[in-house]
């Protein structure tokens, strides 16, 4: 991604932030930890790692490309309140995107694709590494997988 886009998207902070607040209480919290207010506290951190991999992106001299194994992560027993917190994170992420892109009419077709490909990677590589985390320690994980390897047989 292009260094002027991760800047104008570093000056929206607060605009992700607070749609991405917005976003995550209309989604349906499936269980305690997938509450709103218990979720907005990751959000600091969390904006702070995808700039940091933004950042990354604007160094390397080759564009990064979206790939089918680039889908968002997923967990066996549905249970994992990252889900739905980096699916509400995703679309404020891409919002703003947008919305940058749009104040850059001079932008090229394939910079600006790029660069939704590149923000999809991010997103998705930082949402995965939570997710699985999460999922590693869950007490429901075993049974889910279980579940799901005897769905598979049938």
């Amino acid at each position: 991604m292009q260094r002027e886009l991760v800047q104008a998207l570093l000056s929206r902070r607060s605009q992700i932030c607070a749609r991405w607040t917005a976003l995550l209480n209309i989604e349906r919290a499936n269980t305690a930890l997938a509450h709103p207010d218990t979720l907005i506290h990751l959000l600091d951190w969390t904006v702070d790692s995808i700039i940091r991999a933004l950042e990354l992106t604007a160094k390397r001299k080759t564009p990064a490309v979206l790939r089918a194994s680039d889908t968002r992560p997923d967990c066996p027993c549905g249970r994992n309140p990252y889900l739905y917190f980096f699916i509400a994170g995703e679309q404020a992420w891409l919002e703003a995107l947008v919305f940058t892109q749009v104040a850059m009419p001079k932008l090229e077709a394939v910079v600006r694709d790029q660069a939704v490909a590149e923000l999809l990677i991010v997103i998705r590589t930082v949402a995965r590494t939570e997710v699985e985390a999460l999922c590693s320690i869950c007490q429901y994980r075993d049974a889910a997988l279980s579940t799901a390897k005897a769905a598979a047989l049938t």
